[in-house]
């Protein structure tokens, strides 16, 4: 089980995400950030991506590396961190 509530509290993991899916798509498209100017011009991007399947399996490959914590076996937070109501502060 992943602690997902947690995580969408945390804006680091919120970029993370949105560079896991369209870091792909651009770099497949040609593209890069600046090229993605209007609604149509990413409404496009993203239709072109849902008719691809291998993008769709970068995605969700790239998706699947944010998520994933390498700390802990499988596919899982640790006990600790499913405990977490909202992310951790780093003790110094």
């Amino acid at each position: 089980m992943i602690n997902f509530k947690v995580r969408f509290k945390n804006p680091v993991f919120i970029v993370q995400i949105i560079l896991a899916v369209f870091t792909p798509l651009l770099a497949y498209a040609n593209m890069s950030f600046e090229d993605i100017n209007s609604w149509g011009a990413l409404g496009t991007l993203l239709l072109d991506a849902f008719k691809n399947p291998y993008i769709l399996s970068i995605v969700a490959v790239s998706v699947f590396n944010a998520v994933n914590d390498p700390t802990t076996v499988g596919i899982t937070d640790s006990k600790q961190a499913l405990s977490y109501t909202v992310p951790k502060e780093k003790e110094e």
